[in-house]
């Protein structure tokens, strides 16, 4: 179960509220217990639509029913947010499609979060190498970071459409 903090200012009885498929403006920060993994408050605010898969579905339905101006922060439970950690989204990715995919003259260490395209072209998503071998073949860690962790989602409406 979430819980939700109220509403630090008042919000006017007409300000529109989030629904499937609004179109959102908005500052938010997503923490684990190591901190931080996005935060746009110390920048530009972010734009999205719901129902895209910008965040994942279990955060966009705590943003459901909330007004435009709301500011609040939701303490989400281990495995709920980013779901649970699949060892089987730990891979190597030989040498070769990775020069196919990028700069073949990419040097990949430890840490690295690396983008790969989506199958179909029309996205991408991201991996985190954990181990190069001798060979060059990378072995990364396709899980969100947040998987398996209690999450901090702090938000702060700017705008719904």
């Amino acid at each position: 179960m979430t819980t939700p903090m109220a509403p630090v200012t008042p919000l006017p009885a007409d300000a529109p509220v989030v629904q499937p498929g609004s179109f959102l403006t908005l500052h938010y920060r997503l923490a684990g217990p190591a901190g931080d993994v996005i935060n746009t408050f110390d920048g530009k605010p972010a734009t999205l639509s719901l129902g895209m898969g910008e965040l994942s579905p279990e955060v966009e339905n705590l943003l459901l029913g909330l007004p435009e101006g709301a500011h609040t922060t939701f303490h989400v439970p281990a495995g709920v947010a980013f779901g649970e950690r699949n060892p089987d989204m730990v891979q190597w990715v030989a040498r070769k499609l990775l020069n196919e995919l990028g700069d073949p003259m990419e040097q990949y260490t430890q840490g690295d979060v690396v983008q790969f395209p989506t199958p179909d072209g029309s996205g991408t998503y991201a991996g985190v190498a954990l181990q190069v071998r001798d060979d060059g073949a990378v072995q990364f860690d396709f899980n969100h970071p947040l998987a398996s962790q209690p999450v901090t989602f702090e938000v702060k409406l700017i705008g719904v459409l």
